[in-house]
């Protein structure tokens, strides 16, 4: 490749950051170099993804920069770390993903000068391959833009936070590309034909517009801040200078965060290795798993593959499987020798999980049991004593896994359901049991401060976002209340032979409720269920609703934790301003199980939708498509502010980049810190 230990080089080849070439070492493409160019000659994977360039070369200079763009790399002020360039007039540096060391060109016009060797280079390749790896990860995470209205602003990696105005599609040929300024485009030297692509128009300062084409959505995010943001033209170095003073600080605060978490961070235990019951587990479920599913399972496998405790957020829908991912996590840990534990919010959740874990594993050689207040005094004393002698594999409770004569033998795993239903010193304590027992915790919308450390690296997450085959949308409608909207909801689904989920949150007037319920003549029966009444009445009633001894359930958000009822499919909230956005998300979670359609109707007092209340019920009817929790979680942290989740000094980075670029920086600040052996993972 002309490469020699002199700085001056006669050519260079640039690849893509893309899965592919992340696994190439430096050595395999000085091996294939000839290779690779005669592919490129007649094959388009290798024209769009490489450049291969030499001293004395004519090239359009915007157009080459332009191609970096639309190979991954990320512009920045100044280029020290693999993947980044930058440009200071005729001067471009790049630093290749598949060269060790970073480069200069030198322009005169659209002719190459000289390219050289700069003194930038990275002395482990594996653990930089590994970093590039979790960044492309990071990016897919942060840059979902489904449902992108118009209006909504973006942020760019490279130019900055842009309003979005649009979609928009050109049918160009070459000369009109270097007419347009855009930020990248797919060029054939083969084929020069015309051709028809859709963009995203993002529109900046002084009316300039950024064209994004359709599938380099990883270089776009969401802007999620806590005030309108700062515009600026494109072009200008403001950007550059702002991301490279927050990353900076950045990197201040996740040493911070990383001596805090110093002590969980030093903890080991011996790795599980998976046996026999994985894959009898994998054979007898009955659904097939979706490709979130199976990409999440890979993800628990590692962790508990490592020395490493684990500490995972997973995140998913209600109904999307995520019982059925804790259930085999459960069961790796478990065929190792070690007990797990399973907290719940509430008695009726635990005894469904007991169910569905009795159900899935009687065929396989693990005891499962339930401790709970309401078991008579002698049952409980019976399941602790056999818990201390290990008699016990996998334990489901609620509150009660937290009293001091609740002593395991060998904790191995904690599964935390719904852990936005624990306080800070609830899991604290949870956490002091043993600082090296895996943490998987369960949420189909994290509280924002769990989210926004799983975003920063201090929890790892996974995201289940697919909906099983079959699931349709929840249709929700936001109205002021009425009676003929109430009645005409329920009459439909009595016709269908379905039953109802009506909240009415307020214990006080829950009764006169019911009779107002019941002078509509709308032939339901109607029971009440509230959190005032002991635990044992609340467990007989949803069994009597899932019996259909009744079909509509006139109740208080405990119905948030409720059971799985396929033929619930109607869902009414009487006053929903009173809801945070997170809970009615959850709320809405509870319909919908199965394959039929399904309703639900948020309710508000005439003239009474303004404020925070008007902006969370606009972004749940947003949120109707599937799979939307982990974007209502990001939504409802920029409703609240920042408050104390960030800090002051973080909420005023976060507003100049936006929470989700924000997030990425400190991620990918704590990886290096800890790639770099400054403090371990």
């Amino acid at each position: 490749m002309g490469l020699s230990n002199e700085r001056v080089l006669n050519n260079v080849l640039i690849v893509s950051i893309t899965p592919y070439f992340l696994e190439k070492g430096f050595v395999w493409f000085e091996k294939n170099l000839a290779k690779i160019l005669k592919a490129k000659k007649t094959q388009t994977f290798w024209q769009e993804n490489t450049l291969f360039l030499e001293k004395d070369q004519k090239i359009n200079f915007s157009e080459f920069l332009r191609k970096l763009d639309e190979m991954g790399y990320e512009k920045v002020f100044k280029v020290t770390e693999p993947g980044e360039f930058s440009q200071r007039g005729g001067i471009v540096d790049v630093f290749p993903v598949n060269l060790r060391f970073a480069i200069r060109f030198e322009f005169l016009g659209s002719k190459i000068e000289s390219i050289e060797k700069l003194n930038i280079e990275i002395k482990d390749e594996k653990k930089q391959k590994e970093l590039l790896k979790k960044k492309l990860k990071s990016q897919k995470i942060f840059s979902d833009l489904r449902g992108l209205k118009p209006g909504d602003y973006l942020v760019h990696l490279d130019h900055g936070v842009g309003k979005f105005v649009g979609f928009s599609s050109f049918q160009c040929d070459r000369a009109t590309l270097r007419k347009i300024s855009l930020s990248s485009f797919r060029r054939d030297r083969v084929n020069l034909r015309k051709e028809e692509r859709k963009y995203y128009v993002l529109e900046y300062a002084q009316g300039d517009k950024l064209y994004v084409p359709l599938g380099l959505e990883r270089k776009l995010t969401r802007y999620i801040g806590f005030r309108e943001p700062k515009i600026s033209r494109l072009g200008s170095s403001f950007w550059q200078r702002t991301k490279r003073r927050i990353k900076e600080e950045a990197e201040k605060f996740a040493r911070e965060l990383l001596t805090i978490f110093a002590k969980r961070e030093g903890a080991w235990r011996t790795p599980y290795s998976q046996k026999e019951i994985s894959q009898t587990l994998d054979a007898t479920f009955e659904y097939p798993l979706t490709p979130d599913q199976i990409e999440t399972l890979k993800d628990i496998a590692r962790d508990l593959e490592t020395p490493k405790p684990m500490d995972r957020l997973l995140c998913g829908d209600v109904g999307f499987g995520k019982t059925e991912i804790a259930l085999r996590a459960a069961s790796q840990v478990a065929e190792n020798g070690k007990q797990v534990a399973m907290i719940c919010p509430t008695t009726i959740l635990a005894n469904q999980h007991l169910k569905v874990f009795q159900e899935r594993l009687k065929k396989l050689p693990f005891r499962v049991e339930i401790l709970s207040r309401l078991q008579p005094k002698n049952v409980q004393r019976k399941i602790l004593r056999e818990l201390r002698e290990g008699k016990i594999d996998i334990l489901i409770g609620t509150h009660r896994l937290l009293s001091k004569d609740v002593v395991f033998r060998n904790l191995g795993l904690l599964i935390i359901d719904d852990e936005q239903k624990f306080g800070v010193r609830q899991k604290e304590k949870l956490r002091k049991l043993k600082p090296e027992i895996d943490l998987l915790s369960l949420s189909a919308t994290p509280i924002p401060r769990t989210l926004y450390m799983a975003l920063s690296s201090l929890k790892n997450i996974s995201l289940i976002q697919t909906p099983p085959e079959g699931r349709k949308t929840i249709k929700t409608f936001v109205l002021p209340f009425k009676k003929d909207i109430i009645k005409k909801a329920i009459e439909f689904e009595l016709k269908r032979k379905g039953q109802i989920y009506f909240l009415h949150n307020r214990i006080e007037t829950i009764f006169a409720f019911k009779k107002n319920l019941e002078d509509l003549k709308t032939g339901a029966k109607i029971r009440i269920l509230h959190g005032r009444l002991r635990e044992k009445e609340m467990v007989k009633i949803m069994a009597e609703f899932q019996k259909e001894k009744f079909n509509l359930l006139l109740s208080t958000t405990i119905i948030e934790n409720g059971l799985d009822l396929p033929k619930v499919n109607t869902l009414i909230v009487d006053d929903a301003t009173k809801l945070g956005l997170a809970q009615s998300y959850q709320i809405r979670g509870r319909i919908g199980r199965s394959y039929t359609q399904s309703y639900a109707y948020f309710l508000y007092p005439k003239g009474k939708l303004k404020g925070l209340a008007k902006k969370r019920l606009k972004a749940l009817k947003e949120a109707q498509e599937l799979g939307s929790g982990y974007k209502i979680a990001l939504r409802d942290l920029e409703i609240r502010g920042a408050g104390n989740i960030l800090g002051k000094e973080q909420s005023g980075n976060i507003n100049k980049v936006g929470l989700n670029l924000y997030c990425q920086m400190l991620s990918r600040a704590i990886e290096k810190m800890r790639s770099c052996g400054k403090l371990s993972k």
